[in-house]
């Protein structure tokens, strides 16, 4: 369901006129429709949640064009692509209508963007902030390379945070970064992936989050480092660009497509439904990535075990990149045992898109199994080409969300994969909500991609039977069974590259 004010009428404008800002009117209805419904649900938080990308883009969209004071955007990936610019087109609206426009990125991936990231903070009214940057500007893979080896303590670690606030009333958080591949655009790679918009309390709490990050000693003006900046004339320059590819967006299949599959959102006197129920917003510290041992206090993960630890009947695990560890899969195993059906979908080899987390998946699914935690891999694309760790790239369709259900009720969905580097490593968030609505939305998320023609169910061969004891992959086409025995859909050239990658000590990056 799209976000607020993301009506048909306004859909249709972006369309005809993709440089036009929105009327200041239609953004106070908003704001009045935002009080009218937290006035109806005291002590609560209301939330949407975005399953499709078309849908995630145009909120965001939507949003940024209802903005009246304030739009903070905190993200591990800003692309320079279509969506990205397309994004960076309405942040300038946005700041041509005095809205002050803050976005803090981290710095690992903005080398192919930096160009318009500087030429967005020529612009009163914005600033770009980098966190934990590179000591230089220089793109070159052999730059990053030798920095990484001279400073691998603080360079190894990542801002993982990802949110989009607007007047400090409305926010989107959960998995997606901004790029054509979170949001269906993409040519080659699709992430299926999942965000909750949020009104209330929770909103204000993401933005103290929003504001601890942008103040702390790790963030650094994007006009910090040595040598020339983007100046007004670029800023000009960048403007007339992103107005040019902004019109040719809208005219794109993409956006022809948008208009005619999503529905009627709501706007004042067309009010929408919402999840309601009591939140929480949880956020690592920034002073995680200066920390030379675990330190419990600063980051999430405690609060995520809490919530699973409740379990009396079911947990649900959504995670892309999911190596538990021993520590893990004994907590796991020790909740099977007691009763709890525990489910977990990841990616298979054939769809991920890191095949060295995969490797340190791999050690842990028969310890899974016998301990009986239900795996589910999520299918690669039909013929699509798997590339190589070093490309990055998936098989053209791939898991990215990051979820859980609790015994249908509590439900956490945020940026926090269930791996080592986002326990320990990067800085993470998300938001923990008590409410059967927004469970069984998240559990019907996961069903589906559950199904047989959607995910292989890893299983353990029984005793008696034909490789007893080794691992089988289950699946359907159609009617027709299928059964696998080693990781199915993968290439020789990908099941080599993870057997190599098991032999080297690198899980606690993972």
């Amino acid at each position: 369901m799209l976000a607020l004010g993301a009506c048909s009428s306004l859909r249709h404008d972006f369309v005809k006129h993709p440089s036009r800002a929105l009327p200041a009117t239609t953004a106070t209805s908003s704001a009045r429709y935002i009080r009218t419904e937290l006035d109806q649900h005291a002590d609560k938080s209301g939330f949407r949640l975005l399953t499709l990308g078309n849908d995630a883009l145009m909120s965001r969209i939507s949003l940024a064009d209802h903005a009246k004071q304030s739009i903070d955007l905190q993200y591990y990936i800003f692309d320079n692509d279509a969506t990205g610019r397309l994004m960076a087109q309405r942040l300038l609206l946005a700041a041509d209508r005095g809205v002050r426009v803050r976005l803090l990125l981290d710095d690992i991936n903005v080398s192919g963007g930096i160009d318009m990231l500087e030429g967005l903070d020529a612009h009163p009214n914005i600033e770009v902030r980098l966190f934990n940057p590179f000591n230089t500007r220089d793109p070159s893979f052999l730059s990053k390379a030798t920095q990484f080896l001279l400073e691998p303590h603080r360079l190894n670690r990542r801002m993982h945070n990802k949110s989009f606030i607007v007047d400090g009333n409305v926010a989107i958080v959960g998995g997606r970064n901004i790029g054509d591949d979170y949001f269906d655009a993409g040519s080659t790679t699709t992430f299926r992936d999942l965000d909750l918009i949020a009104i209330g309390s929770v909103v204000k709490d993401a933005s103290h989050a929003f504001d601890e990050y942008w103040n702390c000693d790790a963030a650094y003006p994007v006009t910090a480092f040595k040598g020339k900046h983007a100046s007004h004339y670029d800023l000009a320059k960048l403007r007339t660009q992103l107005t040019r590819e902004a019109r040719t967006f809208a005219q794109s299949d993409y956006a022809q497509a948008t208009l005619k599959d999503l529905p009627r959102g709501p706007l004042s006197d067309h009010p929408g439904s919402w999840f309601w129920g009591p939140a929480m917003l949880v956020a690592d510290q920034p002073a995680k990535i200066d920390a030379t041992e675990d330190e419990p206090a600063l980051r999430i993960g405690p609060q995520i075990r809490t919530m699973t630890d409740q379990a009396k009947h079911e947990v649900l695990l959504i995670s892309p990149y999911f190596v538990p560890g021993d520590s893990g899969t004994r907590n796991l195993d020790g909740l099977a045992a007691h009763g709890v059906s525990v489910k977990v979908l990841t990616n298979s080899l054939a769809s991920t898109d890191e095949p060295a987390v995969h490797a340190g998946y791999s050690r842990y699914r028969k310890d899974l199994l016998e301990g009986g935690v239900q795996l589910y891999e999520l299918r690669p694309e039909a013929g699509a080409t798997q590339s190589a760790t070093d490309m990055g790239k998936s098989s053209g369709h791939s898991l990215h969300a990051k979820a859980i259900v609790v015994d249908q009720q509590l439900v956490f969905v945020g940026s926090m994969n269930m791996d080592e580097r986002s326990r320990l490593l990067n800085t993470e968030m998300g938001i923990i909500v008590d409410s059967a609505p927004l469970a069984k939305a998240v559990t019907q998320f996961f069903d589906t991609a559950t199904l047989s023609a959607n995910a292989y169910h890893v299983i353990l061969v029984p005793k008696g039977l034909p490789h007893a004891g080794d691992l089988q992959w289950q699946a359907s086409d159609g009617d027709k069974p299928l059964l696998f025995y080693s990781d199915p859909g993968a290439t020789m050239q990908r099941r080599m590259e993870v057997q190599a990658l098991k032999l080297l000590p690198i899980e606690s990056m993972l």
